[in-house]
């Protein structure tokens, strides 16, 4: 898994290695290096990031109250922190906004790599417990997730997917071809019935013989569809 990062520092010096070492780790891809958290909290609300290397002592909005506005975040997928500073006196509070961890200056690689693996092994461990529930789509700049039990169905739109959802939520539209949504779904629950749309099986309010219903919507199942259709729905 790869991690979308970016460095926060008001120090020159210290924002470029610290940069220098994530464009050096292959699992961590670096889409921002910024000098005072005005500018990185700018980023965090239009980028979908993992972790955050943040600096506390700096001008305007320091590390800390940066971090604290990002722990209040309604984000389903919260970025994590990393704190980089030389001030110790600052651990206990670092750890009451959920950091992940706290590299002391100056440091080195292979403390930095440290750290770094602890944010995939994070990463990867979230993601490893949410499959079998949910999945995450990028839409307005944002990775949103998408608990399956939500989905009624969902709908293609040329290179656009539109992920239709239970009440009172409103429709997601993803930047994604179907297929790719597809493979994202469990095919327990879910069932490509035409080549513009995917049903929740368990959504399904009734059934004829060319259309499926979902509430007060009437969806057509596709001619290449329509032998597994019939064969799951024992038709």
């Amino acid at each position: 898994m790869n991690l979308n990062c970016i460095t926060v520092d008001d120090e020159p010096l210290a924002l470029g290695l610290i940069s220098a070492f994530v464009q050096q780790t292959p699992f961590l891809n670096l889409t921002g290096q910024y000098a005072n958290g005005v500018e990185a909290l700018q980023a965090i609300h239009t980028q979908a990031i993992h972790l955050i290397f943040l600096d506390i002592q700096m001008p305007e909005l320091n590390g800390m109250e940066l971090a604290r506005i990002i722990s209040r975040t309604n984000s389903l997928v919260q970025a994590k922190i990393i704190f980089t500073t030389a001030y110790n006196q600052f651990a206990v509070e670092g750890y009451k906004v959920d950091a992940l961890d706290y590299l002391m200056k100056p440091f080195g690689y292979e403390e930095f790599l440290r750290a770094a693996t602890k944010g995939k092994n994070y990463f990867e461990s979230n993601e490893a417990q949410l499959q079998e529930t949910c999945m995450f789509v990028k839409s307005e700049y944002k990775l949103i997730r998408i608990d399956f039990d939500a989905i009624l169905y969902i709908e293609s739109f040329k290179d656009y997917v539109k992920i239709h959802l239970a009440f009172p939520a409103d429709p997601v539209i993803t930047l994604s071809r179907l297929k790719t949504i597809e493979d994202k779904l469990p095919s327990s629950k879910f069932l490509r019935i035409h080549r513009s749309f995917i049903v929740a099986i368990h959504k399904i309010d009734s059934i004829s013989r060319n259309t499926v219903q979902i509430g007060k919507v009437t969806l057509s199942v596709g001619e290449l569809y329509r032998d597994a259709f019939k064969e799951l729905m024992g038709m």
